[in-house]
Parts: C-alpha cells; sequence; structure tokens
C-alpha cells in the first residue's frame, strides 16, 4: 500500500470537527485497504450470492479480494455493479420514504452507481431520469444504463439551470453534489493532491448553486436526498442547515442499527439527522447522506412550463417492426421512430418523454429496439441488455468465456455450422452479451466499438 501523507490543514479540521475520534480516521485512511464490494442486478442474476452482504443494501456484497472485473463476462452484461458499500445507503432511504411510483432524478448521476441502484429498488412503474453535464461521464453513464438494462429510464446530459423550464416535475431528487472528495483519500492519492481549505469553501459555494437551481423542480412535499463522498461539516451539515433554512426543507431520519458504525450530526444539532460513513468505523469509504422534504407551501422558483410541452411523444404509426416481437408486456410501452431508430418507451410516462426531448438532451431513453439497414432492422445493443426482452425472441448461442471475451473485445467470431444464418443472441451462462449477424462462413460482431474492452488476461 502506498504511503499516504494527509494535508496539514486537513488534520487540523478533522480534529477540530472529531476531537480524539480524528485519529482513528487518519490510521483509516493511510494504513488500511478499501473494501471490495459490488451490487448485483436482481433482474439479472442467476448465480449463487456471495455469503458476505452489505447490512444496508439487500443487493450488495464484499468480496474478499478484487477480481479481475474486465475479464468477466457477467460485469459487461449487466449482472453486477462494482459500487463503494457507503453509497449502497441509498437504498435503505428509498425504501423508507418512497413507496409509490414516482418521478426521479438522480442529477449528477455519472458513473451510474447511484442510478442503477435506483432502477433496482423503486416501486414499479417509476421513472428514472439520470443526467450528467459533461460529455464523456455521461457517455458513461449511458453505457452503464444500457447495459442494467431497466426500460423505465432516460439519461441526459445537462446542467442544473436547463431543469429549470421543467417546472415541479420531479418526487424525488437524488443530488450527489460534486464535492472536495475527502472520502476518497483512502482510495485515490490524487485526492489528496487536489484538496485544499479554498477548494473546500468553492465546493460549498456550488453545491448551494446546485441544490438550489434544482429545488424549484421538486414537488411540494417531494424528496432532496443530499449526499457528498467528503468528511467535513462545511459542505455537509451547514449545507443541510442552508437547505432548510433558505429553501424550506425538512430533514427526515432513516433508522439504521449502532452495529454498522454511521456516525450521526457532527455539529450536533438532532434536528438535522445527517448519516456520516467513517473509514474507520463502517466498512466502507467516506459518505454523507441526508434526506429533505420540500415543504408543501413552498413555490416555484420556475417559470410554467407551456401547455404545448406537455403532449406525449408522437407515435410511429407505420413501424415495420412491433415490440410484441420483441418485449415482454408489449402493450406496456409505446413505439417512436426518429431517423430510423426505433424506440419502445413505458407508455405510462409517455406524456413525459416529449417534454424531455424538448427540453433537455436525451442521450439514452427506454429500449433501443433497432435501426433500418437498408430493408432490414438491425437489432440494438440496448435491446439484448434490456430486461424486458422477449425469451427466444432470437436464435441464441451459449458461448464460453475465450468466445465471450473474444466478441467484447469486438473480435471476429466463427460460430458452429448448427447456428442460424441472421442475427443470433449470444449468451454466457444464460445472460445474454449481444448481437451477431451470422453469414455462415463467419458472424459479423455487432458488440458496440467504443465500449470494447482492451484488456487481455
Amino acid at each position: 500500500m502506498e504511503e499516504r501523507r494527509l494535508p496539514t490543514a486537513f488534520i487540523d479540521a478533522m480534529q477540530k470537527q472529531m476531537g480524539s475520534d480524528a485519529e482513528g480516521l487518519f490510521h483509516a485512511i493511510t494504513g488500511s485497504v478499501s473494501p471490495v464490494s459490488i451490487r448485483i442486478n436482481p433482474k439479472k442474476w442467476h448465480q449463487e450470492a456471495p455469503a458476505d452482504r452489505v447490512p444496508w443494501c439487500e443487493t450488495g456484497y464484499y468480496l474478499p479480494e478484487r477480481p479481475a472485473f474486465t475479464l468477466d463476462p457477467l460485469f459487461h452484461a449487466g449482472c453486477y455493479y462494482v459500487q463503494e458499500a457507503s453509497s449502497m445507503f441509498l437504498e435503505r432511504i428509498i425504501k423508507t420514504y418512497i413507496k409509490e411510483p414516482s418521478v426521479v432524478l438522480d442529477l449528477c448521476a455519472a458513473p451510474g452507481g447511484k442510478s442503477t441502484l435506483a432502477l433496482s429498488c423503486l416501486p414499479p412503474d417509476s421513472l428514472l431520469v439520470s443526467n450528467e453535464p459533461i460529455r464523456s461521464r455521461a457517455n458513461i453513464l449511458m453505457e452503464n444504463m444500457v447495459k442494467w438494462g431497466y426500460p423505465n429510464s432516460v439519461v441526459t446530459c445537462n446542467y442544473a439551470p436547463d431543469f429549470e423550464y421543467l417546472g415541479e416535475l420531479f418526487d424525488v431528487v437524488i443530488a450527489d453534489v460534486p464535492c472536495s472528495g475527502e472520502g476518497m483519500f483512502r482510495k485515490d492519492s490524487v485526492a489528496i493532491e487536489e484538496w485544499s481549505e479554498s477548494n473546500v469553501w468553492m465546493c460549498q459555494k456550488r453545491q448551494r448553486e446546485i441544490v438550489s437551481g434544482i429545488w424549484s423542480c421538486l414537488k411540494p412535499g417531494g424528496i432532496l436526498i443530499y449526499s457528498t463522498c467528503t468528511y467535513n461539516v462545511h459542505e455537509d451539515e451547514e449545507n443541510v442547515e442552508w437547505i432548510c433554512e433558505e429553501l424550506g426543507g425538512r430533514c427526515l431520519p432513516v433508522d439504521t442499527e449502532s452495529a454498522w458504525g454511521i456516525i450521526g450530526n457532527q455539529l450536533g444539532h438532532p434536528a438535522y439527522p445527517c448519516y456520516h460513513f467513517f473509514p474507520h468505523q463502517t466498512r466502507g469509504e467516506g459518505f454523507f447522506a441526508c434526506v429533505l422534504m420540500k415543504d408543501s407551501t413552498s413555490e416555484s422558483r420556475s417559470s410554467s412550463v407551456p401547455k404545448k410541452d406537455k403532449k406525449k411523444a408522437k407515435p410511429n404509426a407505420k413501424s415495420p417492426l412491433s415490440p410484441g416481437n420483441y418485449l415482454q408486456q408489449a402493450e406496456a410501452y409505446e413505439l417512436t421512430e426518429n431517423d430510423g431508430v426505433f424506440t419502445a418507451f413505458p407508455r405510462n410516462h409517455s406524456h413525459l418523454l416529449g417534454l424531455l426531448q424538448r427540453r433537455l438532451h436525451l442521450l439514452h431513453h427506454g429500449i433501443v429496439l433497432g435501426e433500418m439497414k437498408g430493408k432490414k432492422i438491425c437489432p440494438s445493443h440496448s435491446l439484448a441488455m434490456s430486461t424486458a426482452l422477449l425469451p427466444h425472441s432470437f436464435p441464441t448461442v451459449e458461448v464460453d468465456i475465450p468466445t465471450a471475451l473474444s466478441y467484447l473485445r469486438r473480435e471476429s467470431l466463427t460460430l458452429d455450422a448448427s447456428v442460424p444464418r441472421g442475427y443470433v443472441l449470444l449468451t454466457h451462462q444464460g445472460t445474454p452479451l449481444g448481437f451477431a449477424n451470422n453469414l455462415g462462413s463467419r458472424a459479423n460482431n455487432l458488440y458496440p466499438e467504443y465500449w470494447k474492452i482492451r484488456q487481455r488476461e
């Protein structure tokens, strides 16, 4: 383990905040190894679960060591997500307060850990909008969301002010805001090098701007889940108090167990229940979370949404394909077409799709079924990854690990002579990996070019 030298100003600040308990924190950062944890996809995981479960997340598990995830085909198939255990506390929050179908925004969502978790535990018929303003990170978010395979998902690439035009649209906003990253010190030496007191104050200012900008998009009585991966009270407790006093929020408690080692409000204010994960107390990295309800009497600060934006996305009435050929419960989807690309979107949220398309930059939504190539439709990788894919809608070819890795590297393939010609679905351990077009003498590899893996054994 490489040596970690903590900034003097950080040491002084934590000693002032935590007293003698700060020494345990410093030792954990500089002298211990981060635990490895994954969260399984309940709609795709068919293997035996690991034995060591994360106590605050029903689908989270610790691993005894870090395997080569890149060389595991099931990782690329969306069977599980590699996620830091502390941040899985989001599941506890969602299951405590979100009981009915909801429209949810994950505002700062890349690379997708909290979004994939939310999709797994939100009530059925909910809709999740996952946003990331930086395009390169948004592309990674889109990849992870497509692989997770849930159709009630939209991926956008926008800054927080862009959402103001939507009005009070969201029942829940997840705001895992950019922070000074103190909670990543144990895992990332660069986070230590980039830390400064001035950056802490800059982050606090930026966090308040982000929350105040999105607050008007939250329905009265709606829930804001505020979180950071930092320890200091300036970006955590002080911002929570600011949200309550300036924006009209009210903190809500979340039941925890003492054995988990979660620490409460560091300023000792019982009216503002907060949840700190410190690596010397909990089995995870640094994380902070607080749940706030918007005052039901709050007035929207955004302009009203024009009525024309409330129209449904226009369906394609002359489609050459039908969702019934590919999707389970096909009647639950509405089909749209754009430049030869056919997409199925949950019908119960289609009235929102037009609004989102007009106001935001959408990278992905619903299930992309396929694209017209001449007179034929080439099936999309989004369809292969979808948890709604109808079994036996394509001929399937079960492949071993070497063949699976060759496919994921987008190398050329030769399939058995018994495999029918045309589009076939490659699977590994019964889980779809993606499509290939079998020509007989060879098969065209249709795995997305930008997602191919480059690591060798």
